[in-house]
């Protein structure tokens, strides 16, 4: 810590200093659990360094990714819980990079709040950590922003990005997608981290008991569901990439199946999933028939229990559906490519 570092002028118009400093201390054994081969630094320089390993790559390409939280953190601050909200921050970027067929390297967090407590702080840092572990990715740097008069004292805003790195022979660009190709669907473990402006109006959430337990939700409460970390992706991804050739791959987020699955396929190409198939999560059911929310509105926003969809070829189904059970996922089958220009066929 810089003892010698101090403001009092800075203090009164609202900036600790020294909060800032101990925030940094208690972070640190947080941010040590994240390193990897590559990091070529410590925390506390102007950048954060890192060697990539190109072994192997003809030609290296470097893909990144970056989001926030949005106002999933307002779940956060209603259960004053903020050691989740960071894994969520780092899935929003380390699933958008595995959709490349890159494997992520690094993350840095940028965290700015009305009041620097430093346990709220490396609580938050701590969930980052968690992320970045699951995602294999070294957090080698951050900015932590005390910003008085722009955020209320209790709040923050949090978001990141990661870098990750592809040979670019190995780059997943549609190109082999076919009709008759096989979609896949990846298991979400909740809301993940779009769509809370609604879900925050149909639920009420600032006036109602988010902690009161819910049959609906086999006995957790709705805050419990909601703040569930966004699921990370990327070690089954990459267990697949090695073994199966991919054709596309999809992050279901923000639009839900009508925006993001179009993203992955090329021109004429459409998908139609079965919704029988879906194994639908109960917290989108209690949106759909609270909040009255039209159902192609909830698949044109949710990820309605899909987190990732995955394009394969028909004789690779089965083979990819072993590999991603030997990894921890229970992928299973919801729909085939067909000749359309309809994006995405529900039916």
């Amino acid at each position: 810590m810089n003892n010698n570092s101090k403001s009092e002028a800075y203090a009164a118009a609202g900036v600790d200093i020294k909060a800032g400093y101990k925030a940094v201390e208690l972070m640190k054994a947080h941010i040590a659990r994240t390193e990897t081969a590559g990091v070529f630094s410590g925390i506390g320089g102007f950048g954060g360094l890192f060697l990539p390993d190109i072994s192997g790559m003809k030609n290296p390409v470097l893909v990144s990714g970056t989001d926030g939280v949005g106002t999933k953190l307002k779940i956060a601050f209603l259960m004053d819980k903020h050691d989740t909200v960071g894994i969520d921050c780092v899935a929003m970027c380390v699933n958008d990079i595995i959709c490349c067929g890159a494997k992520p390297l690094f993350f840095l967090d940028y965290i700015a709040l009305g009041k620097n407590i430093p346990g709220k702080v490396a609580e938050i840092v701590k969930g980052v950590a968690e992320g970045c572990v699951q995602a294999g990715a070294a957090l080698i740097g951050g900015e932590t922003a005390e910003m008085p008069g722009f955020y209320p004292e209790d709040e923050y805003d949090l978001a990141g990005f990661s870098v990750g790195i592809v040979d670019k022979e190995k780059i997943l660009d549609n190109s082999s997608v076919r009709e008759g190709d096989v979609i896949i669907a990846l298991p979400s473990s909740g809301v993940h981290s779009n769509g809370f402006s609604l879900v925050r109006k149909v639920f009420d959430v600032e006036k109602r008991d988010i902690r009161r337990p819910l049959e609906a939700l086999g006995g957790k409460s709705l805050g419990e569901t909601l703040i569930e970390p966004t699921k990370i992706y990327v070690r089954p991804m990459l267990a697949l990439f090695e073994k199966i050739k991919i054709k596309a791959v999809s992050h279901i987020t923000g639009g839900g199946f009508y925006e993001n699955i179009p993203r992955s396929l090329p021109v004429g190409i459409s998908a139609k999933i079965e919704e029988k198939a879906i194994k639908v999560l109960p917290v989108f059911e209690m949106i759909m028939k609270e909040g009255k929310v039209p159902l192609r509105d909830m698949y044109n926003t949710y990820n309605m229990g899909v987190g990732m969809s995955i394009v394969v070829s028909k004789n690779d189904a089965d083979n990819a559906l072993e590999i991603l059970k030997e990894n921890g996922e229970n992928a299973y089958i919801i729909g085939e490519t067909v000749k359309s220009g309809e994006g995405v066929i529900l039916c």
